[in-house]
């Protein structure tokens, strides 16, 4: 219970400021945040982990961690390969917690990751290749995958430096999806 005292030591009901601009708009607004909370009262849930690969070994551990525990949740957990940083974390936290629970989509294909991604791969059982991004720059193939990933899912969780433009642009769409989105800044 909240107690709240007026400047002459009485006491006050508490109130609640609603502010009335754009009332059009409400209507909108309040399915949206009953959306999202809807998405966060789900034990099970769909939530893409994506962020740097440029990570320090503490916080790959915590990442790692935190996906086993979600994965422990119920929640399936959707990512891109990654020898190093965010995407590796991920893998490995989900394949130790419950492999079926990990969705891998890939920029391109697996035969055009790098070796150590590839032997990170094996056993994962839900990967999707995109043979048709096989001519693409790896960074214009990984923000269309990073829109697929979010598309595919209704939370999100980011790591990412302020520098990172790839990853902002990934943020925003969530943004305009309506996606529940959970940011770690890393600098």
């Amino acid at each position: 219970m909240v107690e709240i005292m007026n400047f002459s030591g009485e006491r006050e009901k508490p109130s609640i400021t609603v502010p009335v601009d754009d009332l059009d708009t409400a209507p909108d607004t309040v399915d949206e945040l009953a959306m999202e909370l809807a998405t966060i009262h789900q034990s099970a849930k769909r939530i893409a982990i994506i962020g740097s690969r440029n990570l320090p070994i503490t916080h790959q551990q915590m990442i790692e961690i935190l996906t086993a525990a979600l994965v422990t949740q119920g929640s399936t957990i959707i990512t891109s390969g990654g020898s190093s940083g965010t995407n590796a974390a991920a893998i490995r936290g989900a394949m130790k917690s419950n492999p079926d629970k990990l969705k891998v989509i890939l920029p391109q294909t697996i035969g055009q990751q790098p070796s150590d991604v590839q032997n990170q791969l094996i056993g994962v059982p839900n990967i999707v290749e995109h043979p048709d991004r096989a001519m693409m720059t790896l960074a214009d193939a990984s923000r269309v995958c990073n829109r697929e990933i979010i598309d595919d899912c209704n939370q999100l969780i980011c790591f990412l430096s302020h520098t990172s433009k790839t990853l902002h642009s990934a943020v925003q769409y969530a943004e305009e999806g309506h996606k529940v989105i959970t940011v770690f800044y890393l600098d």
